[in-house]
């Protein structure tokens, strides 16, 4: 038997019976042999891949209620000449079992996602290779950039441009009717021969390897192109046969335009990496470290989490960490897209990246390397970058017929022009100036050089766009839900008020409170918890901590059952007391001791001085904003009224937020939410783009499609702007892209075009697409 191996780790084992249970599962396939640890969470098997594939082994494993949790994987990606070998390797890669991949041409990227411990990427990249490419596994520390050896395509230019430069009188005699023979053919002969198949191999080697495979590429249209233009004439060269015209000039000039737009087209591809490559430079190469009293400067590869860390004027941030002492102001622009800077002392977080500039720090790491905020940053911003917005399906779909289609017309001109002019010279040269000016490049970058661009300048302002459908959802959004605290909040609220409903003294009806939030993680407990503590108050143990989401905790407390939580929860009612607290803004909480009134507790959370100009323009851009709050309807109509917010929806359990999105879809709006990430999960989930309000480690990255760094919702309107600006340069790159080959196929075909113009705009047209997009780096 032919086996094959698996080490797969598995999610959600609880105990031993679980790891047994799966074993047994997976031992009952047909040549399979597994063995399960519970310790490691992991499954390792011998399978026979004829009775039992890979697919079918996690099939089983989720059939028995367990999960292999994916992988992404980034390959960097060589050799690719055109959208159509992106769609090979892309499908080469898809026909995988269990491999779902996106290949992005702008970046030359290849994104993976497959159940970890199914393949390893030497696999993959083999898979890859075996299609005619090169391929390699991306380095975390390094910016997923298209892989050139400049110098090298420099060289080859050059010499194909000195060997094409004497041909230039020939194509100034072509172009103005003259006749030619300035240059005699045995030299053009000589000269182009070089290009031809030296300079040119690339084409023959890329048009192989793409029909070996069944498809057909730009280097196919070339190569096909200047092949029938150079043999013909060499054909009429070599018979003396002074009667016909030659084209080497064709061939030759054909050649050096492609590799001049192609080599403009990877500078220009490289710029639109930029913002990686910027965020990899906020990371300095080495840190100053306190050890034993002493000051050492240690490579940022070897420093540890619990290393002293000493930040000095000027310096930036090698590290994630709390600071341990001293004061200092500190530039975190880059991370949070606030220009201002801001002062950090003893206590506070700080992370990787920002800049001192004034004062001294030192700062124990909590995390480094690539655990730290930035490079969580920079992967997001890589793997928004490398995925594909839903307006490329068409352009992807035109891309995977493209070539075939152009062949059709090639050799329709061929025997038309033929046919009705009776000169199969002039035919040949019609359809080769059909096969030379098509090229597929321009589809292909229309969309993925406007989204790496786009999210490039938003990860510059603080906005992480988590991929590129949201880029794309994001401008196309009409109402915008709202969450209250946190959001049009400060997030901050602080306890006002404690009004006595029974005989018992303030500080004990907050001991009491505090006790039975002290686990809890919602700002309204936490803010209770730092107001006993700012008393001084000790806190017993509580027992049965038990919480009710959208309306309080319950728990006992020596002895006794407790609730605190919303006043008709807790209560059974709403105390008359309450009503003058809600009509204030305030969020009231009732603290009950089985069905007996304790106290009220009122806390106020301050509206962001930024929220109603935030309001203002998001209603500017065309987007209606609604409010929907847990809090009661007095003080959500209080808050909405300071924001500028004329639809409110009080008293919503999660599960209503998500209800009321689902009801606003259903009726053709277009709904995004922003909240903390945590309590709005379900609204979240189910809006067309999910926006998430933090700043630093408290950001939502992994699980909110847009992240505001810094959270203030005026960023959020600049999000949608820069969404619908990215948009508008989608659309335009895919109008002047489809609009290039309707135009210049045809006129081609009629012989309006000849092949060194053919192949000029060929050349430039790529060209002109990506600088479009880079023109996006100067939005504001």
């Amino acid at each position: 038997m032919n086996t094959a191996h698996l080490h797969l780790p598995v999610s959600g084992m609880s105990c031993a019976a679980c790891a047994l249970r799966i074993e047994k599962v997976l031992n009952r396939l047909p040549g399979v042999a597994a063995s399960v640890s519970f310790a490691s969470e992991s499954a390792d098997l011998d399978y026979d891949p004829v009775q039992t594939t890979a697919q079918q082994v996690l099939d089983a494993i989720a059939r028995a209620g367990f999960t292999v949790p994916d992988t992404v994987l980034t390959l960097v990606l060589s050799g690719m000449s055109c959208a159509a070998c992106g769609q090979r390797i892309e499908k080469v890669l898809n026909r995988q079992p269990g491999v779902q991949a996106s290949v992005n041409m702008a970046s030359e990227t290849a994104q993976l996602r497959f159940a970890c411990g199914l393949y390893n990427p030497e696999q993959l990249v083999a898979v890859v290779q075996g299609a005619g490419f090169g391929a390699s596994v991306l380095d975390d520390a390094a910016p997923a950039t298209p892989q050139h050896d400049e110098r090298r395509e420099l060289a080859w230019f050059a010499l194909a441009l000195l060997l094409t430069l004497p041909f230039a009188g020939e194509m100034v005699a072509m172009l103005g009717g003259g006749h030619h023979g300035w240059l005699p053919r045995a030299w053009q002969l000589a000269l182009s021969a070089p290009v031809q198949f030296i300079v040119g191999w690339r084409f023959y080697r890329g048009a192989y390897h793409a029909l070996r495979s069944g498809a057909a590429n730009m280097d196919v249209l070339v190569a096909l192109g200047t092949s029938v233009a150079w043999l013909l004439s060499a054909w009429v060269t070599l018979a003396a046969d002074h009667s016909q015209h030659v084209y080497f000039e064709a061939s030759v000039s054909v050649i050096t335009l492609v590799l001049l737009g192609k080599l403009l087209e990877s500078r220009a591809k490289r710029r639109t990496a930029g913002a990686i490559e910027a965020l990899l430079a906020l990371s300095p190469k080495t840190a100053n470290v306190e050890r034993d009293g002493q000051l050492h400067e240690v490579a940022i590869g070897q420093l540890l989490p619990g290393d002293v860390v000493v930040l000095r004027h000027g310096e930036r941030l090698a590290v994630d960490g709390t600071v341990l002492a001293g004061s200092a102001v500190l530039d975190e622009s880059a991370l949070s897209g606030e220009s201002l800077p801001v002062a950090r002392g003893e206590g506070d977080t700080v992370y990787a990246g920002t800049q001192n500039a004034g004062g001294m720090l030192k700062v124990r790491a909590t995390s480094v390397g690539q655990a730290t905020q930035l490079a969580a940053i920079v992967r997001a911003v890589a793997q928004a970058q490398g995925s594909k917005a839903p307006i490329q399906a068409l352009a992807d779909r035109i891309s995977a017929i493209f070539v075939p289609v152009v062949l059709a017309i090639a050799t329709l001109t061929l025997l038309a022009t033929a046919w009705w002019l009776g000169d199969w010279q002039q035919a040949l040269i019609h359809a080769v100036a059909v096969l030379v000016i098509a090229c597929p490049c321009a589809l292909g970058l229309a969309t993925p050089t406007a989204v790496m661009v786009g999210v490039g300048v938003g990860a510059r302002r603080g906005i992480l766009f988590r991929h590129a459908a949201a880029l794309q959802h994001a401008a196309n959004i009409d109402l915008l839900v709202v969450d209250k605290t946190g959001t049009l909040t400060e997030g901050k609220p602080q306890l006002t008020d404690i009004i006595a409903l029974a005989d018992i003294q303030p500080d004990a009806a907050l001991t009491l409170a505090a006790t039975l939030e002290q686990g809890a993680e919602h700002p309204l407990a936490q803010a209770i918890v730092q107001a006993a503590a700012a008393r001084q108050l000790a806190l017993p143990h509580v027992a049965g901590f038990a919480a009710e989401i959208g309306h309080g905790v319950c728990g006992q407390i020596a002895g006794q059952a407790y609730r605190l939580g919303e006043p008709q929860w807790a209560l059974g009612q709403l105390p008359p007391q309450a009503a003058a607290l809600y009509a204030q803004g305030k969020t009231v909480l009732a603290l009950a001791e089985g069905d007996t009134p304790l106290a009220l507790l009122a806390l106020a959370d301050r509206l962001r001085p930024s929220s109603a100009a935030a309001v203002t323009a998001l209603q500017a851009l065309g987007v209606q904003v609604v409010m929907l709050t847990g809090d009661k309807q007095a003080t959500a109509d209080a808050i909405a009224a300071q924001a500028g917010i004329a639809e409110v929806h009080a008293s919503q359990r999660p599960q209503d937020k998500a209800a009321y999105i689902q009801r606003q879809q259903a009726a053709g709006r277009r709904v995004a939410m922003v909240g903390d990430g945590i309590n709005d999960a379900p609204a979240l989930a189910v809006a067309d783009v999910s926006f998430a309000m933090g700043a630093g480690a408290d950001i939502a990255i992994d699980t909110a499609d847009v992240t505001l760094m810094h959270g203030n919702l005026q960023h959020l309107a600049d999000a949608l702007r820069l969404a619908h600006a990215t948009l508008d340069k989608i659309r335009q790159n895919l109008f002047f892209a489809f609009v290039y080959n309707v135009l210049g196929i045809p006129l081609a075909a009629l012989g309006l075009l000849n092949p060194v113009l053919a192949g000029a705009a060929m050349a430039l047209s790529s060209v002109s697409v990506v600088s479009n997009a880079l023109l996006l780096r100067r939005w504001r």
